[in-house]
């Protein structure tokens, strides 16, 4: 699952070590505005210029810079929206044992599959809190990764960005790394003190340990993507191939939205 999600187009997103200097974090997140005129993003930082006196900078970027700075490798023609059942028989795959009308929670994975959820959450997701829970579009992000489908990760990631400025209270805690890695690619002699520094969690072996610290009622094998280099999405809402090896989960699909259907 390492190898797979080091290979991965998210792979700078989860694992760049950018030191984080909250003051710079704290001061974009609360200068920061949408601009719908050029769908960009503005906020305004300070430095000192060559006489030692402070000065505003502004600040701006949009989509774009967010897909090259993270280098998630997607475009403006991929899609934001993947099918239900797509997802929801992709989750059988990998392991789920709860009815796939309730949250996705990691501990309903199956091992290896909770590692993943917990390292795309933990990177990926915008919340500020609620590590357990797996977010519809973090499942979107997972789905396109494994299936090696098409999917405008950047997109989503601005759309949270854009909700965020409207928001009030702790703001800065959303994305801090992300903004980080934007204003160093904008900005490069911002003053940086080490008494700054945001600390961050990292995924570490004691957190490995934590998570995947329970047994497996049946343990799935890798598949798609993970398994295979050269996998080739298929078409339409298919989240297997005809030939495939591994179990069979249409069943449990077909019983799960029966299910739902009822309730």
């Amino acid at each position: 699952m390492v190898k797979f999600l080091r290979e991965s187009r998210v792979s700078k997103a989860l694992s760049d070590r950018t030191t984080v200097y909250e003051s710079h974090v704290r001061a974009f997140w609360n200068t920061t505005r949408f601009e719908e005129s050029d769908n960009m993003i503005h906020a305004v930082l300070r430095k000192k210029d060559q006489t030692g006196k402070d000065i505003d900078v502004g600040f701006e970027f949009g989509v774009g810079e967010i897909r090259r700075v993270l280098d998630l490798q997607d475009s403006d023609d991929d899609p934001t929206i993947m099918s239900e059942r797509l997802v929801k028989g992709l989750w059988c795959r990998m392991g789920f044992t709860d009815h796939l009308n309730r949250k996705m929670l990691k501990r309903n994975f199956s091992k290896a599959y909770r590692y993943l959820m917990h390292c795309m959450v933990h990177s990926l997701s915008h919340r500020k809190a609620a590590y357990d829970e797996v977010p519809d579009y973090i499942m979107n992000f997972v789905t396109s990764l494994v299936l090696n489908r098409k999917y405008n990760i950047s997109q989503v990631i601005f759309e949270y960005m854009k909700e965020n400025c409207k928001n009030e209270g702790d703001r800065y805690i959303m994305y801090p790394r992300f903004i980080m890695m934007l204003i160093n690619d904008k900005i490069k002699d911002l003053p940086k003190n080490r008494d700054d520094i945001m600390e961050l969690r990292n995924v570490n072996n004691e957190t490995i340990a934590r998570i995947t610290k329970e047994s497996d009622a049946k343990t799935k094998q890798m598949i798609c993507k993970i398994k295979d280099t050269k996998y080739v999405a298929l078409e339409n809402e298919k989240w297997r191939h005809e030939n495939s090896d591994s179990d069979n989960e249409d069943a449990k699909m077909n019983e799960m939205v029966e299910k739902k259907t009822r309730w």
